[in-house]
């Protein structure tokens, strides 16, 4: 099949660096080779051929998720779309942008922000992440608090299947609701169900104003807490972002700064839109109650630092050690309860567990950090995993609010979504992927 392909390497370190993501997962082998597609043809000829061989296929955008989606192992092959990376075109009067898979977060809000517009979903790794990506994890981020996620900012999708058709879903209007919804179905399948080669998301307005408040704590659950008020204020925040005291202090060793001398938990929040100042007022008064300090400002260069320590979070932790990033979800009243639960089983487990989380919905990211050449799927490290996600859903929540699932947490999927529906979600992927070459062992 390789030789068959346009853009083909197999070359050891090539293939050795498409076996893995950033999730810390390292898999026994490494694929027999990588595809390079640059264009939709590409794609279409190189799935043909995984089909008529009947060879596995991992699609990979660039590299940055979390959960083990994209590594690979020998008797895969990785097709890479990282070089499909055009803006195609930007609607300003629609507010939408079509874009291929391999235009990275960041490239896309650049090229909006020139028409007054902005793409909503943001992880913190949207300087390195990719939309393809996005598209396959239903990736979230700091603006989803108010904005929400990937699949409501995807109108239209252009998709290959494993056959090396091409499927378009969805739609270009704000509404439709024509025919069951495969473009919500396909958002989040991390490449099980087809290769996103082509995608119309929709932009939104870039607010004309911005209020940003950091608030610093004595502990962890008083920080929970106090996101908690703000819910409870009916306020609506654009981003509300906590970290713990431990992860302060790793973000300020790496970019020099002081926050964890001003408290032992951060609260980030920000309100925006002509009533920016007003919610922060509110914002303000609900959090007070719990800080040990606060601080205002509309300043943008001051925000922009401010948003920093939460973006730099992750690459702190990973100067420490091997990180295994979690994500779980909980309803959002349960926040301090989960910044409880966690701190004891690492008190329990006696692994080193550091927490952010994006505070409005609920979604935290406990970080599981083990020394760099120490596994994070075996020993304590992987009770550690298991245990917050019974956490997570002893509090009614789920075991992965916007990474996936990918390999490292298939094993505890059905006891939250039953088994019923495991098995009606593999059908789903038969009549997509019959051969089952998309993705293997991913995910469901």
């Amino acid at each position: 099949m390789l030789t068959a392909c346009r853009i083909v390497s197999t070359d050891p370190e090539e293939r050795a660096r498409a076996a893995v993501d950033r999730s810390g997962y390292v898999p026994d082998g490494i694929p027999d080779g990588v595809v390079y597609a640059e264009s939709v043809d590409d794609v279409v000829q190189a799935l043909r051929l995984a089909t008529r061989h009947r060879v596995s296929i991992v699609p990979r955008g660039a590299g940055t998720g979390l959960a083990g989606g994209s590594s690979a192992t020998a008797g895969n092959v990785v097709l890479d779309v990282s070089r499909m990376n055009r803006i195609l075109s930007i609607d300003p009067v629609e507010q939408q942008a079509v874009v291929q898979p391999g235009v990275l977060n960041a490239e896309v809000n650049a090229a909006a922000s020139r028409h007054g517009l902005f793409y909503a979903p943001d992880p913190a790794s949207t300087a390195i992440c990719s939309i393809g990506g996005n598209v396959a994890t239903n990736a979230g981020g700091m603006w989803c608090a108010k904005y929400g996620v990937t699949r409501e900012s995807v109108l239209s999708l252009q998709v290959v299947l494993a056959g090396g058709r091409i499927l378009k879903t969805g739609r270009n209007t704000i509404k439709g609701v024509s025919g069951y919804d495969l473009n919500a179905l396909l958002i989040g399948s991390e490449g099980t169900l087809g290769v996103v080669v082509e995608a119309t998301l929709r932009l939104r307005p870039k607010p004309l104003h911005t209020a940003t408040v950091a608030a610093y704590f004595a502990d962890a659950p008083a920080a929970a807490q106090a996101a908690s008020a703000i819910i409870e204020a009916r306020i609506q925040p654009a981003i509300l972002e906590f970290i713990d005291g431990a992860t302060l202090a790793a973000v300020d060793a790496m970019m020099g700064t002081d926050h964890s001398s001003r408290g032992n938990a951060f609260l980030l929040a920000q309100t925006d839109g002509y009533g920016a100042l007003l919610e922060q007022r509110v914002l303000v008064e609900a959090v007070t109650p719990f800080a040990t300090s606060v601080e205002q400002t509309d300043d943008d260069a001051r925000a922009a630092e401010l948003v920093a320590a939460r973006r730099n979070a992750i690459p702190a932790l990973q100067q420490l050690g091997r990180v295994s990033i979690g994500d779980i979800g909980v309803p959002r009243n349960r926040l301090a309860e989960a910044v409880e639960g966690l701190a004891e089983i690492s008190k329990r487990t006696g692994v080193k567990i550091f927490v952010i989380a994006h505070a409005a919905d609920g979604n935290l990211h406990p970080m599981v950090v083990v020394g760099h050449d120490e596994s994070i799927t075996e020993g304590p490290a992987k009770v550690a995993l298991g245990e917050m996600f019974h956490l997570a859903r002893r509090l009614g929540g789920t075991l992965t609010g916007e990474h996936g699932i990918g390999l490292l947490k298939q094993e505890w999927l059905e006891e939250e979504v039953g088994g019923l529906s495991l098995e009606l979600q593999h059908k789903i992927k038969a009549v997509f992927d019959p051969l089952g070459i998309l993705n293997p062992g991913k995910g469901i």
